[in-house]
């Protein structure tokens, strides 16, 4: 039977609720465990895929076509186990459930309330499927003391008394501020945290403390004392200059150890952190370094592409070498001359996104790199400009994407239907913008003397979409005239994946998203050999 593992935060909020529970599970999985994460998202939206980038982050997209929190691809990529669709929950979708079988007539008449509805439907969600697995992680989103987490706080509060101490464990992440006039650590953050949750009735018996400075024993004595927790139990987390590290730091800090303490487990073999120890030696001795663009839309807020910069450092360490980043608007291409921005770049990249806006810009960038010879790398949204730029270099003047609005040359249009499985899927113009696109893992297969074949290494691929618009099959043999060649179509030969052009360095666009799939211990081979021409092209410069 599977024991969980309740993880909530206090005092504010990007404490690293996500990174610790990711951390943790790694930590637990080097010992030999099953584990698994699950994120609780109290907003009321059913799912984050409506919800902008500059607001939410990235929306993570699960194989089996969840559009979810980006903390599940910290999962991901600190577990290498495959998110699923029942791994993130929030309370529009729980809400959601009840109310359309409220509707249907399901619950014969009852009120409907949130004690015991609601919290029966998280209780639910938290236990499915874990009949397989040894330990099952599930952060709580938000802090306490948000109005909108109470029910979840509630229905965990019942599941821990439910398994008792030997299945359940409490873990509260705090803030511990430096109060650099007064030139000390502050506690108090976290008593008031701790009391509150306590109020709820749920007592944490492991508290991750986040800090810039060192936490004296003197501090965590005082901690331990007034949250009713042991000493050892208090465990430090100071920021660390790789995310990677975090395994190792929080190993060092005893908090694998102490969760095994709690849940009585005294036999548990040590823990093999050689894939940890490695990945941090090629992050901390690179045998050198590139630059690489990234031409995006929503480079204000650096969430809104996680997996993205995760990928490229992952490459990165597959070369042994440091991935330096410039983010750079768009919009700034249509204001100022492309070169002089991108001249220094040993790679250019263009991610995905949505609407109009810096399209041009996008467009340029995907011409430098053409003309330039600077290894491309086109995402989604980024591989339909380098087919529409392909496209205005062969003369098909105003080539677009009807996202835009009307154009001559529709290079890009509405994806209205494809198939899933057995299953023919349609959607137009008037379809529920939420939910809707291509989601999920679709296979691919691979032209034999192409960049991406060598790459992977084998066809058919696999890999997790997320879009509503598709490159125009009708215009390939202009685009292929052009020396813009599909690499990689739907197993149909209806739906383009992969564009090349066999002419240049590495000029590689994508319709899908590769960067969900890439792990530090398991690098995408695209962004391994994205950044393996990087550095070839850092050698010409």
């Amino acid at each position: 039977m599977a024991r969980f593992i309740f993880i909530t935060g206090g005092v504010v909020s990007s404490l690293g609720k996500g990174l610790m529970a990711a951390a943790l599970a790694a930590l637990l999985q080097a010992r030999g465990y099953r584990v698994r994460i699950r994120k609780f998202d109290p907003y009321l939206n059913v799912d984050p895929g409506t919800m902008s980038p500059t607001q939410h982050g990235e929306v993570f997209v699960t194989d089996d076509g969840a559009e979810t929190d980006l903390d599940l691809g910290h999962y991901e990529r600190f577990t290498g186990v495959a998110s699923r669709q029942s791994d993130n929950v929030t309370s529009g979708r729980i809400y959601f459930d009840i109310l359309t079988k409220e509707r249907k007539g399901d619950f014969l008449g009852a009120t409907v309330q949130v004690i015991p509805h609601v919290t029966d439907a998280i209780k639910a969600f938290a236990l499915a499927e874990t009949d397989d697995l040894d330990f099952v992680l599930c952060e709580i989103g938000g802090t306490v003391g948000d109005i909108e987490g109470l029910p979840f706080l509630e229905a965990i509060r019942q599941l821990g008394n439910e398994m008792g101490t030997d299945g359940a464990l409490f873990i509260h992440t705090t803030l511990v501020p430096f109060i650099a006039a007064a030139g000390e650590l502050k506690t108090k953050p976290t008593q008031h945290s701790v009391a509150e949750l306590r109020g709820i009735g749920i007592q944490p018996r492991i508290l991750v403390c986040r800090s810039e400075h060192p936490l004296p024993d003197s501090d965590r004595a005082k901690i331990a004392l007034f949250c009713n927790v042991r000493q050892e139990a208090v465990i430090p987390a100071l920021d660390a200059a790789s995310i990677y590290a975090v395994p190792l730091q929080y190993h060092a800090a005893g908090l694998d150890a102490e969760v095994l303490r709690a849940f009585g487990i005294t036999d548990s073999p040590a823990p093999d952190l050689s894939r940890w120890q490695t990945i941090m030696d090629r992050i901390e001795n690179p045998e050198g370094s590139v630059h690489i663009g990234i031409v995006g839309k929503y480079t204000g807020l650096k969430d809104a592409y996680k997996s993205l910069t995760e990928a490229l450092v992952h490459g990165g360490i597959a070369n042994r070498v440091k991935v330096e980043l410039r983010w750079i608007d768009a919009e700034d291409f249509e204001r100022e001359d492309v070169a002089n921005i991108l001249e220094p770049m040993h790679g250019i990249l263009v991610p995905g996104g949505f609407g109009e806006r810096g399209s041009e810009g996008k467009i340029a960038a995907v011409r430098f790199a053409r003309e330039r010879q600077v290894p491309f790398f086109g995402i989604c949204l980024g591989m339909q400009m380098a087919c529409i730029e392909g496209a205005r270099a062969v003369g098909l003047e105003g080539a677009s994407t009807t996202e835009f609005g009307p154009t001559p040359h529709p290079i890009v249009g509405l994806l209205t239907e494809w198939q899933e499985g057995d299953r023919l899927v349609q959607r137009d113009e008037s379809s529920d913008k939420g939910g809707t696109m291509r989601l999920g893992a679709y296979p691919a297969v691979l032209s034999g003397n192409s960049l991406a074949r060598a790459a992977y290494g084998n066809s058919p691929i696999s890999e997790r979409h997320r879009h509503r618009y598709e490159v125009n099959i009708a215009y390939r043999p202009q685009l292929e005239a052009g020396g813009l060649v599909f690499t990689g179509l739907s197993p149909d030969g209806v739906l383009p994946e992969i564009v090349e052009r066999p002419d240049h360095p590495w000029f590689v666009g994508v319709q899908f998203h590769p960067e969900l799939k890439s792990k530090p211990f398991d690098p995408h081979p695209l962004f391994a050999s994205f950044v393996s021409a990087a550095v070839k092209q850092s050698r010409l410069v």
